[in-house]
């Protein structure tokens, strides 16, 4: 599965980098999303979802309602399956958007569904 990690951060105390490795760990194929990161572990970031070419199934959100709500149109161009978002960062109007296209949008930790087999 093709995963896009909004608010993708290279710190290990964080849960947007934890959630990343995890993915990765559990076999996703990851997409991290962070302004001014070019890489992570290895891993590349892009600095928008724009420049993601591949189709993205799962954007997991780890930034604010601001951040997000300013990049609405560019997260729903790329016409994901499911949005996760992550505690705090809730945001009603992606949410209501997000489902009018009929995307599965959930307030959920990517972690723990990742652990529990509720991915």
């Amino acid at each position: 599965m093709n995963v896009a990690v909004i608010g993708a951060s290279d710190k290990k105390d964080r849960y947007s980098y934890k959630a990343l490795m995890l993915l990765k760990e559990k076999g996703h194929t990851v997409f991290p999303v962070h302004q001014r990161l070019r890489k992570i572990e290895g891993i590349k970031v892009y600095s928008s979802i724009k420049n993601i070419k591949e189709p993205i199934d799962t954007i997991s959100l780890y930034v604010s309602e601001s951040v997000s709500g300013a990049i609405i149109d560019d997260i729903l161009s790329k016409s994901p399956k499911r949005i996760i978002f992550s505690p705090g960062a809730e945001n009603p109007e992606l949410k209501r958007k997000a489902r009018e296209k009929g995307i599965v949008a959930i307030d959920a930790c990517t972690i723990v569904m990742l652990n529990t087999g509720q991915f």
